[in-house]
């Protein structure tokens, strides 16, 4: 099950799980649309191709709450 992080882990930008405009690898890393295009839908960490994340709502979400751990180091 993704983790579905909460933010971009190149600004820090607030990624909420029940919204689209996240970008993923296969190892999860996450980035917001603006910077998914900086790094030209490439994962700066893996080399991976940089896909939209889906969205989790509803029921979903409430059974499977989003990660709560940011990753932006600022």
């Amino acid at each position: 099950m993704l983790a579905m992080r909460p933010d971009c882990e190149r600004c820090g930008t607030d990624l909420p799980a029940d919204a689209p405009g996240a970008f993923i690898c296969s190892f999860e890393c996450t980035f917001c649309a603006e910077c998914a295009d900086a790094l030209d839908e490439h994962c700066p960490n893996c080399g991976g191709e940089l896909l939209d994340r889906p969205t989790r709502t509803g029921a979903a979400l409430a059974r499977h709450p989003a990660d709560t751990a940011r990753r932006f180091p600022g």
